[in-house]
């Protein structure tokens, strides 16, 4: 539980890094290209000691091709609508929003599994989404007007992972979990290097030393220790058990935000972040105790 709970603490502190990261120049995706080339090979360190060569290097191609195609999708388009996002709305409104996406998971195991949903799954579903209304609007026209844009490019990105969660279902059982994550990041990383160097020239990035110890902090704080940090959690508590514990993530960027960003949320605004907090919750329990599928 602290493993997952220091994860999801340090995954919160992503879009304060990014504003400040913002604020000394640098656009969002000079941030995403560095950030990751400089995160790749940490993860495939890590994978390599953990796995070996041969897991990673001779698994199935349809599921090394599945990971690759899956990283594209989340890892690099849903990250560029995500801190495209950060340049709109505040850090603690996103991360709240982003951490959505478990409830689009349910809605699109629902509909291409033809599965009806349970009463909790409906209820907490409910109240992520009034949440989310709450949250966005503020119950006012000139905060919705301020959120519309960003709020939308959040759960566009949002709907990526809910998309990368249900691709990660089908291909790790082929290749394993660390594989498939390292493939997915790698291509990823790929595309957003790629991107950055054809949009923009890399000798445009203008290196000063707070923008150093801010890009080391979003990559060993915000990337490469809470991912490893869940992935032992998921390991010890299993997946329901570490996402209930990660719930911690989007308060503590609301009181990061609060303290460093000097972010402050209507009342109207707790009360939608709280709901979609709560929501998850019920929905990650009652995942939790619904049977088990029965094999065909």
């Amino acid at each position: 539980m602290a493993l997952a709970a220091f994860g999801a603490a340090c995954f919160a502190t992503k879009g304060i890094f990014a504003k400040f990261l913002y604020a000394e120049g640098w656009n969002f995706e000079a941030l995403l290209a560095i950030r990751m080339l400089w995160a790749l090979p940490v993860v495939w360190a890590w994978a390599l000691w953990k796995v070996g060569p041969a897991a990673l290097l001779r698994g199935p191609r349809g599921a090394i091709a599945g990971a690759i195609g899956a990283g594209v999708l989340c890892y690099y388009l849903g990250a560029l609508f995500n801190f495209y996002a950060l340049t709109l709305i505040d850090a603690s409104v996103e991360r709240v929003l982003l951490f959505s996406y478990p409830t689009m998971v349910v809605i699109l195991h629902s509909v291409l599994y033809r599965e009806r949903p349970g009463t909790r799954v409906v209820a907490a579903l409910a109240l992520t989404y009034v949440g989310i209304l709450v949250l966005v609007t503020g119950l006012d026209a000139a905060i919705l007007r301020a959120n519309l844009a960003g709020a939308g490019l959040v759960l566009v990105c949002a709907l990526t992972f809910a998309l990368y969660y249900l691709a990660s279902d089908r291909w790790t059982r082929a290749i394993g979990s660390l594989p498939y994550t390292t493939w997915a990041i790698t291509a990823a990383t790929v595309c957003l290097a790629s991107h950055y160097g054809l949009r923009h020239d890399y000798a445009e990035i203008e290196w000063t030393a707070d923008g150093v110890a801010l890009m080391a902090g979003i990559v060993v704080f915000a990337t490469v220790l809470p991912m490893l940090s869940m992935a032992e959690a998921v390991r010890r508590l299993g997946a329901q058990r570490a996402a209930v514990v990660s719930t911690v993530g989007p308060p503590a960027t609301i009181l990061l935000a609060w303290w460093l960003l000097a972010e402050r949320l209507t009342l109207a605004q707790w009360l939608g972040a709280a709901l979609i907090v709560v929501g998850i919750v019920v929905l990650e329990y009652a995942k939790q105790k619904a049977p088990a599928p029965t094999p065909d």
